[in-house]
């Protein structure tokens, strides 16, 4: 079957693959050939997939997955590989965002979108700690 994942930016990866695992809003959901179609919300978390027997991850953001005729089709607003993760950076993020879901004066909105950048930021973290065993 086939995998597209799309960002604002780029097509972050289109190939033939086995099988892929989406965070979905229900939890994890793999995907098979002859899967049926469905169209559902992504939640930030781990990405993976199958390819000749070889698992790859990616960490995605929020978004949607469309599953029809042997296509699955992300659009997200974030796919990185773990060489394009900053672990610097997403370590900074995290502590914006503790801050912001602390403090008392923080609009819900301001709130909720901390609580995004908190699961991304630990998705991503994941996936490039995972190769060293951290």
């Amino acid at each position: 079957m086939r995998l597209d994942i799309v960002t604002p930016e780029k097509k972050a990866f289109s190939d033939e693959i086995d099988s892929v695992v989406v965070p979905g809003a229900e939890g994890e959901m793999g995907i098979l050939k002859s899967h049926a179609p469905l169209v559902t919300t992504l939640q930030p978390g781990e990405l993976r997939y199958m390819k000749n027997g070889v698992e790859t991850s990616l960490a995605i953001g929020t978004g949607i997955v469309e599953i029809s005729n042997d296509q699955v089709s992300v659009l997200t607003d974030m796919a990185l590989g773990e060489s394009e993760i900053d672990e610097d950076a997403v370590e900074k993020a995290i502590e914006r965002a503790q801050k912001a879901m602390t403090e008392k004066d923080t609009l819900p909105e301001d709130h909720a979108a901390a609580i995004v950048l908190m699961q991304k930021s630990l998705a991503q973290l994941r996936i490039k700690r995972r190769r060293r065993g951290v």
